[in-house]
């Protein structure tokens, strides 16, 4: 059952601090949970501000059905009102009159004064990067590498440019004395070949000046593949992204899956692992449409490029020196490429492969020249979040986010390269929309608390922050078409994600859904308490959660549990419904047998700055375990906590902290569970490893000191493996192999639990039960001796 009751968050209570907690059994805690309410997976504004849409799971089925909410009642949008419905993310016109909407690969245009909606294509291939040309009057769009515009007054489609990774069929053969030859001797043959060329310039000729035409395609040769591609508004020209054709010669990783439905053993490709060789890297190309001319942009001029930040490792390794350029990636064309509204400006931004520069430059059109506009630089890695950037309705202003100052904000840089800062603080914002006139930008920010989210505001007036709402835990935020309201979802410790309205000026919000089941909502949890702990080796205090008795008996030690969060970059600690909403439930539990539990966002964790993010540079799990001992010296000193008996466990990069815990520290910490946990980072994605590690054949200390595996020899307590057979982001290869290290090791007091048809993410509620039922027994047989 769900329930969609729209009331004010002024009405929204918080449990009673003193209430005792509704217990909760491991079988509930692990459930299905749809028992707990489907939270609204996304929302989005209708076309007149006035309606709502969102999708939300099924219970008991994994269909996701949409919802409308216009006034106070939501109600299930049917199939026969699909034809007519609006879509998240629509691209609107200059004078915002009208917006294109992206429905199920297909394109529309609705009129936001009428309502009316017109189709644009209908096709089998999707169709991608909608926008308005510079005119108004026509929709830009790809599909695959083509690019095509669309006319309102002739409700005609037209091809604009048609890319082709192929030698062009009509371009001079290359030089060859024995052609030649054949030529001056054999007048047939020189004839033939005159009359051939002639009719072929003949019908381009005629192609061309066709305006009922197909343009010729632009041949861009047989050795590179496409990557992403971008128009011009005004049509005239075409950056292209390409890399070399079949030029990643990584080996394929390789998953073996052993139940299955064809009851024979199946095999799947996966993913390559982190290598020198790394990621292709991409060129950038210049396509003049009307005359289809194509110019490589030369990277030249990008200040740093030719420069090595790793070069004394490259030599201390007897790695070849670098020769050239470095080489750096355009990571897909809304993140890469943005154009002015007028087709005039155009920016791009580069990162470099070696993950230590990202620039973002300007292109001299006329010239085919890069013209650089910003560099951001770290000695470690440039974050890969926080790099949004675009243009302001002058077509001359750049807007861009930037960490430069340690934290990421906002800035704004005129068309004389003088830049300033519109944010600023020991604070971080994201995902940024800004008004239609471009006075006003909104963000997502966290200036009161780290774990605090709200919506905020800033003009490029004065550049005066204001926090619109005052929930706590806002996850995402969408303005409505004609600017005045906010679409704002939110969450709760235990409250997964809801939807309500607030005014784009601030103010209350009005709570629109409330999908908890009443049996959920009955319950009464231990509230986590966010606490600073203060660290003993120079670093902010470190925010965690914690989870006790609301009375602590008097004399009594507590075993302690630790919790680690996922990495990839993540935040835990925060006012939100967190995705460990699971392992939270279970941490009542563990407080209903007699636990206290940390939770802590170590260092490396999102929220906190660049020096947070980046301290676990070249030694993975080393800066973390600190802040966890920090942590459990702190339980000890200030809520009983029992020295002699503390555990831990998490998932992911949560298993690989445990092993750096139970491996490194183990005098400290008893018992473990390391789930899905990377054993050896020499077998994780370069995308993320590389960034953190640099590679393997560079930086070989980093990996060792970084590799549980390496530190297999000092365990002591208690571990407990658990890992997906078809985990597809940590191989289950990196349990078996730390499995073997811990035989060939003679070592005793360990497990490993395999589940066949899990993934990275358990799915299955069996799994989930069997797997906390086994954390839950090595606490208690080893933590309460």
């Amino acid at each position: 059952m769900r329930f969609v009751l729209p009331f004010l968050a002024t009405a929204i209570t918080a449990s009673v601090a003193n209430a005792a907690p509704t217990p909760i059994t491991l079988d509930q805690a692990m459930a299905n949970p749809d028992w707990i309410g489907n939270p609204v997976e996304s929302a989005w504004w209708g076309w007149d501000s006035r309606q709502i849409y969102f999708k939300q799971k099924r219970s008991g089925s994994a269909v996701r059905d949409t919802w409308q909410i216009a006034g106070a009642a939501a109600r299930q949008v049917d199939d026969k009102q699909l034809a007519n419905l609006d879509s998240a993310d629509p691209v609107y016109n200059r004078e915002r009159t009208r917006a294109i909407l992206l429905r199920n690969g297909d394109l529309f245009e609705r009129d936001l004064k009428t309502g009316v909606l017109t189709q644009i294509v209908r096709g089998t291939t999707a169709a991608a990067d909608a926008q308005y040309a510079a005119d108004g009057n026509h929709v830009q769009f790809r599909v695959g590498s083509d690019w095509f515009s669309w006319s309102r007054a002739e409700r005609l489609v037209s091809p604009v440019a048609l890319l082709r990774t192929a030698k062009d069929p009509d371009a001079a053969p290359d030089a060859d004395f024995r052609r030649d030859m054949q030529l001056r001797l054999m007048s047939t043959l020189a004839r033939v070949k005159q009359e051939k060329d002639e009719t072929r310039d003949q019908r381009n000729a005629e192609r061309a000046a066709d305006a009922t035409r197909a343009p010729l395609p632009v041949y861009l040769g047989d050795k590179v593949t496409i990557e992403t591609s971008s128009l011009s508004p005004d049509g005239r020209y075409l950056l292209v992204v390409t890399a070399a054709k079949d030029g990643d010669k990584r080996r394929i990783g390789k998953m073996p899956r052993y139940v299955t439905e064809s009851g024979y053993e199946e095999t799947d490709d996966e993913r390559k692992r982190v290598s020198e060789a790394g990621p292709l890297k991409h060129e950038l190309k210049l396509v003049e449409v009307a005359t289809r001319k194509v110019t490589e942009l030369s990277l030249d001029d990008l200040p740093g490029i030719k420069e090595d930040p790793l070069a004394a490792m490259r030599s201390a390794q007897k790695l070849d020196a670098l020769k050239g350029n470095r080489g750096v990636r355009f990571e897909g064309r809304e993140e890469s490429i943005r154009w002015s509204a007028n087709g005039q400006r155009v920016a791009v931004m580069a990162q470099a492969i070696d993950n230590k520069d990202r620039w973002i430059a300007g292109v001299d059109l006329a010239a085919a020249k890069l013209k650089p506009l910003h560099r951001l630089s770290d000695a470690a890695w440039v974050n890969n979040r926080g790099n949004d950037f675009g243009w302001q309705p002058d077509n001359s202003t750049l807007w861009y986010e930037s960490e430069e100052s340690g934290y990421s904000h906002l800035y704004l840089q005129a068309a004389d390269g003088k830049a300033r800062a519109l944010t600023s603080g020991k604070w971080e914002e994201s995902s940024v929309t800004w008004s239609s006139d471009g006075q006003t930008a909104y963000f997502m920010c966290n200036p009161k608390l780290p774990g605090t989210y709200e919506v905020c505001s800033t003009n490029t007036k004065d550049g005066a922050l204001k926090e619109l709402t005052a929930l706590g835990g806002v996850e995402s935020f969408a303005l409505s078409p004609d600017g005045r309201k906010l679409l704002v979802r939110y969450s709760t410790a235990y409250m997964p994600t809801q939807i309500g309205t607030v005014s784009s000026s601030g103010g209350a919000i009005t709570q629109l859904t409330d999908t908890r089941s009443a049996d959920f909502k009955a319950r009464e949890w231990i509230q986590p308490e966010i606490v600073a702990v203060p660290s003993t080796h120079g670093a902010d205090p470190v925010w965690a959660k914690l989870y006790r008795p609301a009375t602590l008996e008097a004399g009594k030690k507590y075993p302690v549990v630790m919790f680690v969060h996922g990495a990839g970059y993540l935040q835990n600690v925060t006012k939100r419904y967190p995705v460990y909403f699971r392992e939270q439930m279970f941490h009542n539990l563990l407080v209903q047998k007699g636990y206290i539990v940390l939770d802590m966002d170590y260092r490396a964790s999102l929220g906190y700055g660049r020096n947070w993010r980046t301290a676990i540079y070249r030694q993975m799990g080393h800066p973390e375990l600190e802040d966890y001992v920090d942590g459990l010296n702190w339980m000890v000193a200030k809520h009983q906590g029992d020295a002699a008996n503390v555990g831990i466990y998490g998932g992911s990069y949560g298993g690989f902290m445990t092993f750096m815990a139970l491996l490194r520290a183990p005098d400290q910490f008893k018992a473990g569970a390391a789930l899905r946990p990377v054993t050896d980072w020499t077998t994780y994605n370069h995308e993320y490893t590389a960034n953190i590690l640099n590679s393997p054949e560079l930086d070989p200390e980093a990996y060792k000191v970084s590799s549980p595996i390496e530190y297999a020899d000092k365990l002591k307590g208690h571990i407990l493996i658990a890992h997906g057979m078809v985990d597809d982001n940590v191989f289950y290869q990196d349990s078996v192999r730390m499995a073997q290290r811990f035989i060939e090791l003679k070592k005793d007091n360990w497990e490993l639990a395999s589940y066949p048809l899990e993934r990275h993410g358990f799915v299955h509620p069996e799994a989930w039960y069997d797997e906390y039922r086994r954390i839950y027994q090595l606490f208690e047989r080893t933590l309460k001796q």
